[in-house]
């Protein structure tokens, strides 16, 4: 094989994420995409030790289990949904074997349960952040998701499966408006334009919409046109509620949504969620999970993990808003959070004060340098890491507590199983795992991994017979 080839092939597995593995002349190529049963046309993108990738050029002939009906217009397109053509059993099965294999050096003989599903399998995403552009060079203005593959190419979104259908309204109303009084987009290379992003959330409980129409600070659009924006959301015929419509500047060069500050055009800067009995208020750039009623299903798997905490003293690290400190604190003596976003942690003191719990402190800082100022010393650990894991230097020092038993929260199972091999190196051995999908017809999957601390005596039989 060579760089640039060009082959078929059928695809016999998938690993995470979502690669479809194709034998080429005795080697295995990993082929982004593609799905187990598909005869695919692929040329090889790369070749580093022994191993291949491929980019997939085409599916010469679908899977045996794959089904067109019914699914998104812009399927393919966005790159989104890899898995949309699968029957959703079919997902939780391919999700479920992904994840097994690749924590089975860490997982010895401890068996996996079984994948918890989403409630919802549509409609399900709470919070879209959408890109202004046009689909071609020159073409009419497009509000929507990056085109598959593409920096530049904006795919107009209109009928997404997996946002809620208010977005769509929102969305369209947007963008027509704007295409109409001829604002220009924003063009990444020049940094010249307007129109940037435009931020949708809802909360799945209330009902509550926050929209924040993002864009620089180019003297292009004025009060007039904004309320005109405004008024035109507000006569919408929306299923929820507008709790408030925001403009954001943001002057950065990157291709990121940043608040260099924010004008209220109508109602509040906030809405408010409710997950498991609590209430938590929700910024346009606070964290939170994108599928409230999966998160249910995730943090009521962490609570069951965690157990009895009654009396005890729990990190939470990477804490975000506070959603899973607030769950334990009810049950616990006290909950220590630990989060780098300043915002989100304001965020989870006021939650706290909301929710009537006082044993809940929030500190802003990495959890590198935040441990080393802590006098508390922990019974147990919660970590909920950013998709790369714990830090490397963070990791000694988390296990410098030798806590009996630790919960560990991932949104990127490769990160879980290298962090994991850390743990076991030092005499934890995992209880129990589970995978949750959080992300219906896409490639994604949360894990929940229990860990306890072997014992000295547990810990030495162990080595011996690894030996």
């Amino acid at each position: 094989m060579k760089k640039g080839e060009v082959r078929e092939g059928i695809v016999r597995k998938t690993v995470f994420p979502a690669k479809g593995l194709v034998e080429v002349d005795g080697k295995w190529v990993a082929v982004k995409d593609a799905l187990p049963g598909q005869r695919v046309r692929f040329s090889i993108a790369k070749m580093r030790g022994g191993r291949a990738e491929g980019r997939l050029l085409e599916v010469l002939c679908p899977a045996p289990l794959e089904s067109r009906d019914s699914v998104c217009p812009h399927f393919g397109i966005c790159g989104g949904c890899v898995y949309q053509t699968l029957p959703y059993e079919e997902q939780l099965r391919l999700k479920q074997e992904q994840v097994r294999e690749l924590l089975q050096p860490v997982l010895g003989d401890v068996p996996m349960e079984p994948i918890l599903a989403s409630p919802s399998r549509d409609g399900y995403r709470n919070k879209m952040e959408f890109s202004f552009g046009d689909e071609v060079k020159g073409g009419r203005l497009s509000l929507g998701m990056h085109k598959k593959g593409s920096f530049y190419d904006i795919i107009t979104v209109d009928g997404c499966r997996i946002a809620d259908q208010d977005f769509t309204a929102i969305l369209t109303a947007t963008r027509d408006y704007f295409e109409a009084a001829g604002i220009s987009f924003y063009q990444k290379m020049r940094h010249t334009g307007y129109l940037r992003h435009l931020l949708v959330r809802k909360a799945a409980k209330t009902g509550q919409i926050l929209v924040s129409l993002v864009t620089s600070s180019q003297a292009e659009g004025d009060g007039a046109l904004l309320q005109g924006w405004r008024d035109g959301l507000l006569a919408l015929p929306l299923a929820g509620s507008l709790a408030g419509i925001l403009h954001t500047v943001n002057d950065s060069l990157a291709d990121v949504i940043r608040n260099d500050r924010t004008e209220i055009l109508y109602g509040e800067d906030s809405f408010c969620e409710e997950l498991l009995g609590l209430s938590f208020r929700i910024t346009p750039f606070s964290f939170f999970q994108t599928n409230s009623l999966g998160a249910e299903v995730l943090y009521e798997k962490v609570r069951e993990y965690v157990g009895s905490v009654r009396g005890k003293v729990v990190f939470d690290l990477y804490s975000g808003t506070g959603t899973i400190a607030q769950v334990l604190a009810a049950v616990a003596e006290q909950v220590v959070g630990v989060e780098i976003v300043e915002e989100a942690v304001a965020a989870a003191r006021e939650n706290a004060v909301r929710n009537g719990l006082a044993n809940c402190r929030f500190l802003a800082g990495d959890v590198l340098k935040v441990l080393d100022e802590l006098t508390e010393k922990p019974d147990l650990i919660v970590l909920d890491p950013p998709r790369e894991g714990v830090h490397p230097k963070a990791l000694p020092k988390i296990l410098a507590y030798g806590v009996e038993r630790i919960v560990y929260i991932s949104c990127k199972p490769t990160s879980l199983a290298r962090d994991l091999a850390a743990f076991l190196a030092v005499g934890y051995r995992v209880c129990s795992v589970c995978a949750v999908d959080m992300f219906p017809g896409t490639a994604g999957v949360e894990v929940v991994c229990l860990l306890s601390k072997l014992k000295s005596a547990q810990h030495i039989e162990i080595k011996v017979r690894m030996i």
